[in-house]
């Protein structure tokens, strides 16, 4: 959610009206820096787990395709928990969620550090989807508990908290890996982090006071689940058994279908998981159909970067072999020039309107991957290449909330954001498992390392993706500055780092 809109919270239908002089304890002001905390720990936890991918699939004798999925997984249950944490939250108090999220994200990192094998880290990913579900419910607890202006300070205080947290997460975790030798010891870190944010849920945070009526949406949960396991297996089958095989075909048929049931039940029920009557239109489609795309590149790139930068040219013709602190190293201009472009989305947008900032935003990120295609023999090209990136991506993050509020009626431009953020988020699963397909399908003569012309075609892909992406803005009937510009809700954290 957006932190300068006043609607209702993610996944969930509108409850009681907020009001703007609501009394703010001084309980509810200590907190926030404990909430402070978790966006710190949601931040670590997201990107720095990148540099360390390689090391993974080194200790886990998984290869580079496969490791696509540790990304992939944990954005396909975010798409899932993002929803279902926010009306839960309405229902039953936004602080009992906040707790429930982060035992399960607790959980997930211990298991993750601790994983015996592919399967069982697989699976630590996907208890740590309600990631995801944190700054949602945190908003929605402040926006309850506080005065707007003090709520907008604390939002925002949060916001930057994650960002910092992304910022600095790749580059300690690759300095802490370099310390330790060791990628289990590595990866305990984050895990004892996130055990620690457990019992802080349980100090001094307020419940919120006017949990919403009504009920959760079950059959929706319950579709869109099934419909992303489905098509999940079948993306994965590919891999191994080719596109047009039956075990790629059928569950790949029976996801859509379940996708299209989804949509039927959405539209009718009165209380709906996604509402998705706010994707309806030219006015609004064209940029739902932008955020899936963006979600492709921006998430599908980062597995796949990082495991080429580590590769070995003497073994692989590509490559630089780099450990995960020089990763981490290698991504930071791309990190820093993100935050910039996302700061600077104002004042662009001002001059040349965030439709056509957007549009730029795109094709800028479609000619950083037409150069990671060309030029990646030398590290500084791409890391070059990686802050052109980093800037078109940050500015891409600013301006498109705000494109998608103000193609959507006043009333649902809560509820519209949240609809965003999830459709970005399946665009990053779906493109977890393509992104493996494409990696795993042009291997290295002999051999299940991928080639050097994988990561060509990958990134190539994701030019495409980045082109489609501003022809659909570019495409989008819409009036320019209907309403103000919203204020960025996530991190603008650079895909790889």
């Amino acid at each position: 959610m957006s932190a300068g809109t006043s609607a209702r919270p993610p996944g969930g239908t509108p409850g009681p009206p907020h009001t703007p002089h609501a009394p703010a304890g001084p309980p509810v002001r200590a907190v926030v820096g404990l909430l402070v905390l978790f966006e710190v720990m949601s931040g670590f936890l997201q990107m720095g787990m990148i540099p360390l991918l390689p090391k993974i699939g080194d200790r886990l004798g998984v290869t580079d395709s496969d490791l696509s999925w540790v990304i992939a997984v944990q954005l396909l249950a975010a798409a899932v928990c993002v929803p279902a944490f926010g009306r839960l939250g309405d229902l039953h108090g936004h602080r009992r969620l906040l707790r429930v999220a982060l035992v399960s994200v607790a959980a997930g990192t211990v298991l993750v550090a601790l994983a015996p094998s592919f399967e069982v880290l697989l699976l630590g990913r996907v208890l740590q989807g309600p990631l995801a579900a944190l700054l949602p419910l945190e908003i929605a607890l402040v926006r309850d508990r506080l005065p707007v202006e003090a709520a907008r300070r604390a939002i925002a205080l949060l916001v930057g908290a994650l960002t910092v947290g992304s910022l600095i997460g790749g580059v300690l975790m690759g300095a802490a890996d370099a310390v330790l030798g060791d990628i289990r010891r590595t990866l305990l870190l984050p895990a004892v982090l996130a055990v620690a944010c457990v019992p802080v849920a349980f100090l001094r945070i307020p419940e919120s006071r006017r949990p919403s009526g009504g009920r959760i949406d079950l059959p929706g949960l319950l579709l869109l689940g099934t419909a992303m396991i489905s098509l999940l297996l079948g993306v994965s089958s590919a891999e191994e058994h080719g596109w047009l095989t039956a075990s790629v075909a059928v569950p790949l048929a029976v996801g859509a279908l379940l996708l299209a049931a989804f949509a039927a039940v959405e539209l009718r029920s009165a209380e709906p998981l996604l509402d998705l009557r706010a994707m309806r239109g030219r006015q609004s489609a064209p940029f739902y159909l932008a955020a899936f795309l963006f979600g492709v590149f921006f998430f599908g790139a980062q597995a796949p970067n990082a495991t080429f930068w580590a590769a070995d040219p003497d073994e692989t013709g590509y490559g630089f072999a780099l450990g995960a602190l020089a990763i981490s190293l290698m991504a930071l201009p791309g990190a820093v020039s993100s935050v910039a472009g996302s700061l600077l989305t104002d004042r662009i947008a001002a001059r040349a309107g965030y439709r056509a900032s957007l549009t730029g935003a795109f094709v800028l990120v479609a000619l950083s991957f037409c150069s990671f295609a060309l030029l990646h023999d030398a590290w500084w090209h791409m890391s070059v290449t990686y802050a052109f990136l980093g800037f078109a991506v940050g500015l891409a993050l600013g301006a498109m909330p705000t494109v998608i509020v103000e193609a959507s009626e006043a009333s649902r431009s809560g509820i519209a954001t949240a609809v965003y953020n999830n459709v970005k988020t399946l665009g990053g699963a779906v493109a977890g498992g393509v992104f493996a397909t494409i990696l795993g399908s042009l291997p290295l003569p002999g051999g299940t390392v991928p080639g050097e012309r994988a990561y060509v075609v990958l990134w190539l892909t994701g030019a495409a993706c980045a082109l489609c992406a501003a022809l659909a803005v570019a495409a989008a009937r819409r009036e320019e500055g209907s309403r103000g510009p919203v204020p960025r809700e996530e991190s603008p954290a650079l895909p790889g780092g």
